[in-house]
């Protein structure tokens, strides 16, 4: 499902042609040419691009963005970045959507990146939301405050880690993309913000609870995420939560690894596994210690007891 890239090289030239395959408005405006490293590393997803790249190079960059939206950190010498002609705090995570940014440093840079196709954003941030209309223009390139920029960075860290190891992984990846596009979505004043601001749905018929839960079980075993769910059930992401807390005192998503769990500890029974740990994977358990205390503490077994058993 995901692509790795990988690319060291000492040809200033790679660096721009690199860059270019994930976001074509990248530009090298001057870069020196003598002592130059280059270390790229990637992992490009349906609709979501992971960089982080080392450059060893005095440079001066810039960025325009179209069908894209993107959230970078520079760590570098002597740096600088402006966005539409406004400065930015070099040492936070920057915004770039529809103006030009700029970045310039002298000696060497560590870049990291989060790239996500616009058209799929506004469409998840749509479902979330429950605005039809939202359009993720006008992002301001400065992180809404300190707080919002050390989520940006530790979002990052674990998306970056965790796809390098379950990126074939559909329903783990599509967490994960969910969970690194909403996490930028909130750091930066965006119109999704807005549009959470706006979002007060407050009253939901037991119908469109009973409408998620058979959605949920039909579907436990693919890349399911909330605003799939709530698409299904006619109702804003937001508006699913709220209906959930009131019906069952729970939440869309705890209730959905009930019905995961509730599907593992049945092929368990059945003794169809092949090991514990490949049932957990199979039902969307990225951690096999972790579906076991979830195990434990719903059935009163260790998995491991239960496949025994059977």
């Amino acid at each position: 499902m995901g692509q790795i890239l990988t690319v060291r090289s000492r040809g200033i030239d790679d660096v721009e042609r690199v860059w270019r395959q994930f976001v074509p408005g990248a530009r090298l405006e001057r870069a020196d040419p003598r002592d130059i490293s280059f270390s790229w590393s990637s992992i490009e997803m349906p609709h979501l691009s992971v960089v982080s790249y080392e450059l060893g190079a005095s440079v001066h960059s810039s960025v325009h963005v179209d069908e894209q939206l993107m959230a970078c950190r520079v760590v570098g010498d002597d740096l600088r970045i402006e966005a539409g002609g406004r400065s930015i705090d070099p040492r936070r995570p920057w915004a770039a959507s529809d103006s030009t940014t700029e970045a310039h440093w002298t000696g060497s840079a560590r870049v990291r990146a989060l790239v996500f196709d616009r058209s799929d954003a506004e469409r998840v941030a749509r479902i979330a939301t429950g605005d039809d209309r939202l359009v993720l223009r006008r992002l301001d390139p400065a992180p809404r405050d300190r707080d919002a920029a050390t989520q940006w960075e530790r979002s990052f860290a674990h998306v970056s880690s965790s796809l390098a190891t379950v990126h074939d992984d559909e329903i783990l990846a599509a967490e994960l993309h969910r969970h690194a596009l909403l996490t930028t979505l909130s750091t930066f004043s965006t119109p999704y913000l807005d549009a959470v601001e706006r979002a007060r749905q407050r009253t939901a018929a037991p119908r469109t609870v009973r409408r998620a839960i058979a959605f949920m079980e039909e579907h436990a075993r693919e890349p399911l995420t909330l605003e799939d769910i709530a698409a299904a059930s006619g109702i804003s992401s937001r508006g699913l939560q709220h209906a959930f807390r009131r019906a069952l005192d729970t939440t869309p998503t705890e209730y959905l690894r009930r019905v995961r769990l509730s599907g593992a500890h049945h092929e368990l029974r059945v003794g169809t596994a092949v090991s514990v740990a490949d049932v957990a994977r199979r039902w969307g358990f990225s951690s096999a210690s972790r579906f076991a205390r979830y195990h434990r503490d719903h059935y009163g077994q260790n998995p491991a007891q239960v496949a025994r058993m059977f």
